[in-house]
């Protein structure tokens, strides 16, 4: 017997589990984050069944799970979905022992799942409907696992397959009773799980009447089921924009048809206190559009169309809180969605009967803000917004119109205007004075060598500038916002800061030490410089919504004219010095004045590309 049970523990996987039933990566598709494991084909063996066929909003519904006694399951997930939904709505209270709640589609106690990877035949709980909730159906998924082995038999060459349920690392399949097993193989982990939707559907009365008190009618599973793709949105265009319908574009005008990358937007009344609303806009994760009482996230009714973790596209209406994640609503009273993604492009279009509803105001009749906002997702969530729009004026969509979006914040302009002349002129000048114009002398400036001066004077001034951006930035957002731009924008802040501060405590010129001092301010500048380029850069690409890109490729010309003329002054200064190795002839005041010449056509070089990026940044 040593022998087999040896090459079984040669041989056992370690099995991955999720026993405490801490599922919620599973919340959206329902699947189990086990490794290569599809759902079943066939039919569930499993049903749900509910103390009663129809709910009002507040009703609590008694749920029960059912496995057939031969087929226990070991994990599950639980929720209550709308009619065609992806969210989770309502939520549960457990019986004793029947497992653990779960936060899923940012809605706290919206799941169900085990607690423990024992084998469970029934769960039984109580969910609860919220407010304004159409028809729903309950969506679960079930695990079972067992191991399978080979025994083989010491008389003949048959085979004995010995399945073990609810395997554990190095647990010991049983041995064949009649038998001595010569060897024992390891064939394969079977994970079978099954993820389906209820057949029948559990009404919404809306409050219009009681519900009755049927006697446990069984909602029976239907065969194993993947949500559908919404059909593909077709036709979205600029056409009859403030004809018959608003629209809201960036940038401005553009049609959807000609150009699929820029952000469209139409709002369009029909009979019956419905609206029409089409969207479509490049994006790697959700575009989405909303309704706000000013000009600043919160508070805001908002639709977002988002792809989902299995590559789908699905419509969520929400509620935005500002800074943190928006809270996922019931899609409420929504109809005919269309949806689809090709190359990168998002687009979507619904009907809504949903009463527009912010914090201060509701209805179709009255006047908002609209905001546009689009961003990546992760598995499905979104993830803070890359870009926004926001209106100029205040539109009321049931009277078409054409949409200007309003220009970004005149203080994140003065922001972006002053790290631009800090880090691209201002510095570039003071960092070419100290070290080129420093090797070749020069006249005295009050008392001082004259390079000396225009680099403290210059510098002085690039430091004073990125402090005072970096103020505006921060006292507009206030707080912190994604993405690289801040990031890179601090540390360029933090090392300008502490340049001067070293220099003020420099030792000598004659101190033996001194070389740790040039060697370390030289290098801060030059990892500021690089920091400060790429700060631009990210912020350039934020407010460039032009097709071509061309403030990122007047940025790009920028630096290779900056480039050009840091090679010309470093040939320049390599040649001083092996000149001034091999001629007896003064070269001092040649080689001051050749570079003062290409300091100043740098200049004049550097102020087109300077006043082109200003007026990029004027009218964004």
């Amino acid at each position: 017997m040593l022998l087999p049970v040896l090459l079984l523990l040669s041989v056992c996987p370690v099995i991955r589990c999720f026993s405490s039933g801490l599922v919620m990566d599973s919340c959206e598709d329902m699947r189990p984050r086990h490794s290569g494991q599809t759902p079943q084909t066939g039919p569930s063996p499993f049903t749900v069944t509910t103390e009663r066929s129809s709910f009002t909003p507040g009703d609590r519904v008694k749920v029960n799970l059912q496995a057939p006694p031969t087929t226990p399951f070991i994990g599950f997930l639980l929720q209550a979905r709308e009619v065609g939904g992806w969210s989770a709505v309502g939520s549960y209270t457990l019986t004793e022992g029947a497992g653990r709640l779960l936060t899923c589609s940012l809605r706290q106690d919206s799941a169900v799942s085990h607690q423990s990877d024992s084998a469970k035949n029934s769960i039984q709980v109580m969910w609860r409907s919220s407010g304004n909730m159409r028809d729903i159906q309950f969506q679960y998924g079930l695990l079972k696992y067992y191991l399978l082995f080979n025994c083989h038999e010491s008389h003949n060459s048959t085979k004995l397959v010995v399945k073990v349920y609810n395997p554990r690392p190095g647990m010991l399949p049983p041995v064949h009773p009649a038998s001595l097993c010569l060897s024992v193989s390891f064939v394969e982990n079977f994970s079978r799980f099954w993820v389906d939707v209820t057949s029948d559907v559990l009404t919404s009365t809306g409050g219009s009447e009681t519900p009755p008190t049927a006697t446990s009618p069984t909602i029976s599973p239907a065969r194993t089921t993947t949500i559908q793709p919404a059909p593909p949105a077709q036709n979205i265009s600029s056409a009859d924009c403030g004809v018959s319908k608003v629209c809201f574009s960036h940038p401005s005008h553009c049609d959807p048809t000609v150009n699929a990358h820029c952000y469209f937007l139409s709002a369009m009344m029909l009979p019956g206190a419905a609206a029409r609303y089409e969207m479509s806009g490049p994006s790697d994760g959700y575009i989405s559009f909303g309704f706000s009482d000013d000009q600043m996230m919160g508070d805001d009714d908002i639709y977002i169309c988002g792809v989902s973790s299995v590559g789908l596209v699905r419509v969520q209406h929400a509620f935005s809180r500002g800074q943190t994640a928006p809270q996922l609503l019931p899609l409420g009273n929504v109809s005919d969605v269309r949806a689809s993604v090709q190359d990168g492009v998002i687009r979507c279009s619904f009907t809504s009967m949903n009463i527009i509803s912010t914090q201060r105001t509701s209805g179709f009749n009255r006047t908002y803000h609209l905001l546009f906002a689009h961003g990546p997702s992760s598995s499905g969530q979104i993830q803070f917004h890359t870009e926004t729009f926001i209106s100029t004026d205040k539109i009321n969509i049931s009277r078409p119109s054409l949409v200007r979006p309003a220009g970004r914040p005149h203080i994140l302009k003065a922001h972006g205007a002053l790290m631009l002349i800090s880090w691209m002129t201002s510095g570039s000048v003071g960092m070419m004075a100290a070290r080129y114009l420093k090797a070749a002398g020069g006249q005295q400036l009050f008392s001082r060598d004259g390079w000396f001066v225009v680099h403290v004077a210059v510098m002085s001034v690039t430091v004073a500038a990125t402090f005072i951006a970096s103020i505006l930035s921060f006292s507009h957002v206030q707080g912190w916002s994604e993405g690289a731009h801040p990031v890179l924008g601090c540390l360029v802040l933090v090392l300008s800061v502490l340049q001067p501060v070293l220099a003020l405590l420099r030792c000598g010129p004659q101190h033996p030490l001194r070389f740790v001092f040039n060697w370390s301010h030289a290098l801060n500048a030059a990892a500021i410089k690089a920091l400060a380029v790429a700060a631009i850069f990210t912020g350039l690409k934020l407010i460039d919504s032009s097709v071509n890109q061309w403030l990122m490729k007047v940025m790009g010309g920028f630096v290779g004219w900056e480039l050009l003329f840091y090679f010309l002054l470093e040939v320049h200064l390599k040649w001083k010095f092996y000149s001034k190795d091999t001629s007896t002839v003064p070269l001092e005041s040649t080689t001051m004045d050749v570079d003062v010449l290409l300091v100043a056509l740098f200049l004049l070089g550097n102020i087109p590309f300077l006043v082109a990026l200003l007026a990029g940044i004027g009218t964004s």
